[in-house]
């Protein structure tokens, strides 16, 4: 029929790769790069490929380096290669401790500097509490439904185990604070927020947070307010693809982090029993004149020992365990995305349904089917795009943290070597003096 809604380009056997961004213009320099899916989606690269290179191009190689430092210094993050291109650079540091009447809290300075129209100012400095990033996200969520939001870490604590004043623990978050904004800093249609601007600029973002929900774009408010009423018939198959995908990465990385959590406590304990370990040797050569010197040797031995095994154990919780955790968090918001579009699937669906049971003829769809196809199109394009960019940071990501893991475990490795080589000599049998 001349009036029959067109069918979903994502339910047919026309691929989303050739389906255009809704919202994007007719010209190709506007609309960026093609929206292709990544080649992790359905087959993991593996770290052992034949032909490793960096994310730039730059071929890694794979021969042992002359020293355990040079791994690090032939990484080069895209982030440094492209910065001239960039146009807004965010920084969140300096963590200060505010003591109230009610109550105890952290704040960070957030430092923007930024060429943009959109600001009044080339560069801003505020503070800001980890509620206000909270606030951010919940903002970004409500008005960017169709986009992939970056995690905050988690703002659970557990009394008694973790002291969130601690120096340690406000470092750790002030890092997945800074990459929390950064992230949205490189997005392409998030950094544009006008929630996101006004979390850089504005000294007081009380005023701004007692609005609620008036900054809500329609968008926003048709997909929070989509309820469970509708069920998706079939999930397309490049987005049953991207489920199970993220189903499999989740659970895989959730088994590394309990894995390294408990090498962690391990090496703690260890390291208890190194502590107790080598002063016996000292007291024993105090007792032995003969043997004194090898003796105290071996307890400077087991004193290095200690020392890097607790750097050791230092990088593994401040460095590797965090990014286990942003990522298994990042997963989580992608499936929440997930279900938003299905969501919106689902209800564009029962329209149909309800516009094929009526018998009257229709001149043209209802504008209100229509909306809602479009609304179906801009999570399609959007999800495709945001999934990409996702893969991309991850490989990046995880190549960075796994060689940043090799070198600090070839350092500790050295320098128990050389400790332990130091002690050789002492024991070696030295000719008589006559």
């Amino acid at each position: 029929a001349a009036g029959a809604p067109k069918p979903l380009p994502s339910s047919g056997p026309k691929s989303l790769r050739e389906m255009p961004h809704p919202l994007a213009t007719s010209s190709s320099e506007e609309m960026g790069p093609a929206l292709t899916p990544s080649p992790d989606l359905l087959l993991p690269r593996s770290i052992a490929d034949k032909d490793l290179s960096l994310p730039n191009g730059t071929p890694v190689d794979t021969s042992s380096p002359a020293s355990s430092s040079s791994l690090l210094n032939r990484l080069q993050l895209d982030d440094e290669l492209d910065a001239e291109t960039r146009d807004l650079f965010v920084t969140v540091d300096d963590p200060k401790k505010h003591v109230c009447t009610m109550e105890t809290y952290i704040t960070y300075r957030v430092t923007t500097k930024t060429t943009r129209a959109e600001f009044d100012l080339p560069e801003y400095s505020v503070r800001r509490r980890y509620q206000d990033f909270d606030w951010l996200r919940n903002k970004l969520e409500e008005s960017q439904p169709t986009h992939l939001i970056p995690p905050l870490p988690e703002k659970f604590v557990v009394k008694g185990v973790v002291d969130r004043f601690s120096e340690e623990f406000v470092e750790t978050r002030r890092k997945a604070l800074d990459k929390f904004l950064k992230r949205i800093t490189d997005h392409p249609v998030l950094s544009f927020n006008e929630h996101f601007n006004v979390f850089l600029t504005a000294k007081d973002l009380n005023a701004y947070k007692k609005q609620g929900m008036a900054l809500l774009s329609k968008m926003g408010e048709s997909v929070k307010y989509v309820t469970g009423g509708y069920k998706l018939r079939s999930r397309p198959l490049e987005f049953a693809a991207i489920g199970e995908y993220l189903d499999t990465f989740s659970l895989k990385l959730g088994t590394i982090d309990r894995i390294a959590q408990r090498i962690i406590k391990e090496q703690l304990e260890y390291l208890v029993e190194l502590r107790e370990y080598g002063p016996v040797y000292s007291t024993w050569g105090g007792l032995e004149v003969e043997l004194s010197e090898p003796l105290e040797g071996v307890s400077a031995c087991i004193g290095n020992c200690c020392t890097a095994l607790e750097e050791l154990s230092e990088d593994m919780t401040e460095d590797f365990l965090p990014v286990l955790r942003e990522y298994i968090l990042y997963s989580e918001s992608m499936k929440n995305v997930l279900k938003k579009r299905d969501q919106v699937q689902a209800e564009y669906e029962a329209k149909l349904e309800a516009v094929a049971l009526k018998k009257e003829e229709r001149p043209k769809v209802p504008t209100d089917v229509e909306k809602c196809q479009d609304r179906v199109e801009c999570f399609n394009a959007d999800l495709k795009a945001d999934m990409e960019r996702w893969q991309n940071n991850k490989r990046q990501d995880f190549r960075q943290l796994l060689m940043g893991m090799a070198d600090k475990n070839i350092q500790y490795y050295e320098k128990c070597l050389t400790a332990w080589e130091s002690v050789i000599p002492l024991l070696q049998d030295k000719p008589e003096t006559k």
